[in-house]
């Protein structure tokens, strides 16, 4: 084998093994923590509960998911793409569909509740839209929540070894039924069609 047509298999391993780690990656931060199947009579584990406020203050239980659809999503404030980008992508789905969609609930629950205040969410949401309801509350209580979604959490430090820290985090919307269970999901970067198509099945069912 000559030494150029090495380099040139060389190369282009590197490349696949490149383009593989880049779509392990999406695939895990796309999609939920776990398996969808038997999903509407486990999650969220209604064993598991928690008390949590809303953006103005109010409590918030799990029964507030029940008697409609929601979309409910795991993320934090401080997050650099995949949360702004997921809440522009949720005020579009809400504008798109108009009063379609008047029935809908969206939850936006963060991962960071030590920097994630009812206030600092409140500011944060409102750049987005006023569809979108955050939720918070004491560390423990976030946690449980967590718990009971199956959402991967875990917090990154800086790598200058700093106070500022980043949130690894499932990236998926979580379409939920009237009976407050996980029907479907919507992945990170779904196309804006097909995720208005699972929108519109979730309010006819």
């Amino acid at each position: 084998m000559s030494k150029l047509r090495a380099y040139v298999l060389i190369g282009c391993a590197v490349v696949f093994i490149a383009l593989a780690g880049q779509l392990m990656y999406l695939n895990f931060f796309s999609r939920p923590s776990v398996s969808l199947a038997g999903a509407g009579a486990s999650i969220p584990d209604e064993q598991i509960t928690y008390s949590l406020i809303d953006d103005s203050g109010k409590s918030w239980t799990p029964d507030l998911l029940k008697g409609h659809p929601s979309l409910v999503y795991f993320g934090y404030t401080h997050c650099p793409d995949v949360c702004p980008t997921t809440l522009y992508e949720m005020a579009t789905w809400f504008k798109t569909l108009g009063p379609q969609a008047d029935g809908v609930k969206a939850y936006f629950f963060t991962v960071d509740p030590q920097r994630d205040t009812a206030p600092m969410m409140h500011t944060y949401i409102s750049n987005f839209t006023d569809r979108i309801t955050g939720v918070t509350g004491d560390p423990a209580e976030m946690e449980k929540a967590v718990n009971a979604w199956r959402i991967y959490a875990k917090k990154v430090p800086a790598p200058d070894g700093g106070d500022d820290y980043t949130m690894d985090h499932t990236a998926s919307v979580m379409m939920v039924d009237p009976d407050g269970k996980l029907k479907s999901t919507i992945s990170y970067g779904e196309d804006t069609n097909v995720a208005l198509k699972k929108i519109q099945n979730l309010l006819t069912r």
